[in-house]
């Protein structure tokens, strides 16, 4: 539980860092696939840790 609470923090957190610096480059600011794509990469990265 712990652990799914700290992932949700973390794609939250990076989904609006990207949102952020896409705002600061004055790129078109990813709203809802940026939040789905973090999560995934971190559920991936997460994942691979605890393969080792």
């Amino acid at each position: 539980m712990e652990g799914i609470l700290a992932l949700i923090v973390v794609a939250l957190l990076g989904s609006f860092c990207i949102r952020w610096a896409a705002g600061r480059m004055r790129l078109p600011v990813p709203a809802r696939a940026s939040v789905i794509v973090v999560f995934v990469l971190v559920v991936l990265a997460l994942w691979g840790q605890s393969l080792e």
